[in-house]
Order: structure tokens, then C-alpha cells, then sequence
């Protein structure tokens, strides 16, 4: 039994580190585009909604797909969680994008403090965890 726990841990605790990277990495890169001074027309393709169960609660998340053209003349379509409710497809939007990574824009109006305070409280919970289920590790008694 204990040979489960010595493998499901060290995965369990990675694909926590993996979430953690993953969140501030998509901080770092709204907060770029939002910083690049960049911005495009461009318009919502689709919009949909996907339901996840935490915790025997429903969890809704609001997902958008857009297109915006450049300054170069590039065509991009990116996907994007977590916008307004109430955009639809076909409407118009304001895509902030930097020139290096105009995939990795985002359509969210800019709120730099609320986007770090969200990427704080969930390290914060991140690293809550890793440290729970270390301490757990460590004392555990071998049967």
C-alpha cells in the first residue's frame, strides 16, 4: 500500500508545481499584452459555457474564441476563459496582443491588480497544499 502512496504523491505534487507554473505564466502574459500598448479590433467567433463538478458543486466557466487581424496583417484566433458573460459571438472587442506572441492575447479589460491578487490567492493555496500533503508524507508512520 505504501508503494501507491510513494508514487501517487510525487505525481499528485508535480501536477500541483504545474499548476502553479501554469498560472503565473498566463499572468505574465495578460499582463504583457496588456503593457505592449498594442491593441486590435476584433470580434467574439463563439462563445460557450463548461461545467465542472468541485467538490459536488457545480462550477461554470465561460470560455470565448476571437479573431483580431494585427498590425502586420496577421490573422490570429485565440481562446480565452473567464470573460463577461454576456458577450456573444459576432460582437466587437478590444484584443490587446504584444507583436512577439500575438497568439497569447487576451480580450479581458486591463485589471493588472485584480489579476495578481487572484495569481497570489491561488499560489497561496498552491503551495497550502504542497506543504499539507509533504508534512502528511513525512509523518506518516511505514506499516
Amino acid at each position: 500500500m505504501n508503494s501507491y502512496f510513494d508514487i501517487l504523491i510525487p505525481i499528485v505534487l508535480a501536477v500541483l508545481v504545474w499548476g502553479g507554473y501554469a498560472l503565473v505564466r498566463r499572468t505574465q502574459e495578460r499582463r504583457a499584452a496588456w503593457e505592449s500598448g498594442l491593441t486590435a479590433p476584433g470580434h467574439v467567433v463563439r462563445a460557450w459555457v463548461t461545467t465542472q463538478m468541485v467538490n459536488n458543486q457545480a462550477r461554470r466557466v465561460q470560455w470565448h474564441e476571437y479573431d483580431y487581424t494585427t498590425g502586420d496583417g496577421l490573422a490570429v484566433r485565440f481562446k480565452e476563459s473567464g470573460g463577461p458573460r454576456d458577450r456573444e459571438a459576432g460582437e466587437e472587442v478590444l484584443v490587446y496582443y504584444t507583436s512577439a506572441d500575438p497568439e497569447k492575447a487576451t480580450a479581458s479589460e486591463p485589471q493588472p491588480g485584480k489579476d495578481m491578487a487572484g495569481t497570489v490567492v491561488g499560489l497561496f493555496f498552491i503551495g497550502l497544499a504542497v506543504i499539507v500533503i509533504l508534512y502528511g508524507w513525512a509523518t506518516v508512520p511505514e506499516l
